[in-house]
C-alpha cells in the first residue's frame, strides 16, 4: 500500500516539533546547570571567606589564647592590651579586634591572636558565630539564585532560613 501525501505531512511537523522541544529542554537544562554553578560559587566563596577567621575562633587548642581588654574603638577595629592565659605566650600592649565582635569599652573578652600579627579573633560561641556571618550571607544570596534560577523553592527556603538563623544567632550572641 503506497503512502499518501497527507500522512507524511504530520510526520514532518512532528519531527520539527520534537526538535524544538528538545532545543527548549536543552536550554532549560543549561539554565539550571548555570544557576547551580552560580549558587555553588556563592556558597564556596562564603565558606572560604568565613574560614579565614573561623579557623582561629574554632581551633583554639593550638593557638595563643588570652584576654583582651577593649580600651578604644576607631573605624572598624577596637584595640586594647592582651594578656595570655596561663603564661602561654607574650603580653602585647596593643592588639586589635573587629568592632562587630568587640564588647563595650572596658570589657574583657577571650581572644586568640593570629600568628605573627597583632590581630585578635574572639573565641567561644560568639566568636565562632561571628566568624561564620559571611557564610550566612552567602546562604541568603544562594537561596535567591536557587529559587529564581533553578525553581527549587523548598530548597531555597531551607537555605534562606539557615542563613537567617545563623545571622540572628550571631547578632544575639554578640
Amino acid at each position: 500500500m503506497p503512502r499518501s501525501s497527507t500522512r507524511t505531512r504530520p510526520v514532518r511537523r512532528s519531527r520539527f516539533r520534537r526538535a524544538g522541544e528538545s532545543a527548549y529542554g536543552a536550554l532549560l537544562v543549561a539554565r539550571t546547570g548555570l544557576m547551580g554553578l552560580l549558587a555553588l560559587l556563592l556558597l564556596v566563596a562564603g565558606v572560604w571567606t568565613s574560614w579565614h577567621t573561623a579557623q582561629y575562633a574554632m581551633l583554639v587548642k593550638a593557638r595563643e589564647r588570652g584576654m583582651m581588654t577593649v580600651s578604644a574603638c576607631a573605624g572598624e577595629r577596637c584595640t586594647g592590651p592582651y594578656v595570655p592565659s596561663a603564661g602561654e605566650g607574650r603580653r602585647l600592649a596593643k592588639v586589635s579586634i573587629a568592632e562587630a565582635a568587640a564588647p563595650d569599652k572596658g570589657a574583657r573578652v577571650e581572644v586568640t591572636v593570629k600568628p605573627g600579627t597583632t590581630h585578635a579573633v574572639r573565641t567561644g560561641a560568639a566568636g565562632i558565630l561571628h566568624a561564620w556571618v559571611p557564610f550566612a550571607g552567602s546562604l541568603l544570596l544562594a537561596a535567591l539564585v536557587v529559587a529564581g534560577g533553578m525553581r527549587l523553592r523548598r530548597t531555597a527556603w531551607v537555605m534562606g532560613l539557615l542563613g537567617a538563623v545563623l545571622l540572628g544567632a550571631a547578632f544575639t550572641a554578640l
